[in-house]
């Protein structure tokens, strides 16, 4: 059997593919090898993801997740599945930006965006990833994510800059103070998941236009920063993987409109097209 796997920051979508083809849906906690020890990733896999596989006999593993960026730290997942699959063959970890490419794009040529929890973009040529711009994580980039979007919100919230109406929605929904905030910031790990958990704040007031305008501005920075920097910008069609992409993807339309680019494929994760590409390896 099959198995495959697309790690974001926050979660991870399985497909366990059975020999007649057919998928089976888990999901799981996100795994990043750069914060994450051997161990540490073992003890999710046991609990969350070994219990739903019913003793099934996987023999091959594809696994795409954030942080996975080559060998140094790809060996961390490769060597925690191994610990928990003893019938496992072969193990291969890619990186989510392959992952994203393959299930958005296929084998055309095109841009491809991640906008998740976290942010980036690459160059695809229908096979491999051929250039990129170098993510900066949470506090240094990740412009257009979700932990973006919530840091731009808290910060305006306790800078005095929300209007009244957003102001006093927000306190009623969250109840938040500068304390809470600071913890969670600078002292509790993946402040990336919990800026992002403030995302679903403006999707319900994304119609009230300094919502709109900040959600707008994030995308157009995020486009700026990354996407028109590539020499094929101005003739590949521009992909987004990522449940911000998704979510947000008038506004996401709207901005890439304005920016001249081509749009192409909104996705809100890419497992499904994924299981189609690997079901014949």
């Amino acid at each position: 059997m099959l198995l495959i796997a697309d790690s974001g920051s926050t979660k991870t979508d399985w497909r366990l593919v059975s020999s007649d083809g057919q998928p089976r849906a888990i999901q799981t906690d996100g795994f990043n090898p750069y914060y994450q020890t051997i161990d540490q990733i073992v003890v999710t896999l046991r609990r969350q993801l070994t219990p739903y596989l019913n003793d099934a006999d996987i023999s091959n593993v594809f696994f795409y997740g954030t942080g996975c960026t080559g060998p140094t730290v790809n060996y961390i997942v490769a060597d925690a599945l191994r610990a928990v699959l003893p019938s496992l063959q072969t193990v291969t970890v890619n990186s989510d930006m392959l992952g994203a490419a393959r299930g958005s794009a296929g084998q055309e040529p095109g841009i491809i965006c991640i906008l998740g929890t976290g942010s980036n973009a690459c160059c695809y040529d229908g096979t491999q990833i051929i250039r990129g711009i170098q993510s900066l994580g949470f506090w240094l980039g990740d412009e257009g994510s979700g932990g973006y979007l919530g840091k731009t919100l808290l910060r305006d919230f306790f800078q005095e800059r929300l209007p009244a109406d957003l102001k006093a929605a927000f306190q009623n929904r969250y109840a938040l103070d500068r304390a809470t905030l600071l913890e969670n910031a600078y002292q509790k790990p993946y402040p990336n998941r919990y800026f992002a958990s403030f995302t679903t704040f403006l999707a319900d007031h994304l119609t009230h236009p300094y919502i709109a305008t900040l959600v707008s501005d994030a995308f157009t920075l995020f486009l700026t920063t990354y996407v028109k920097r590539f020499p094929e910008a101005d003739k590949w069609p521009v992909n987004f993987v990522g449940s911000i992409a998704y979510y947000f993807a008038e506004p996401l339309r709207l901005a890439v409109q304005k920016s001249g680019l081509q749009l192409g494929n909104i996705l809100k994760a890419p497992v499904e097209r994924l299981v189609e590409f690997h079901k014949d390896e």
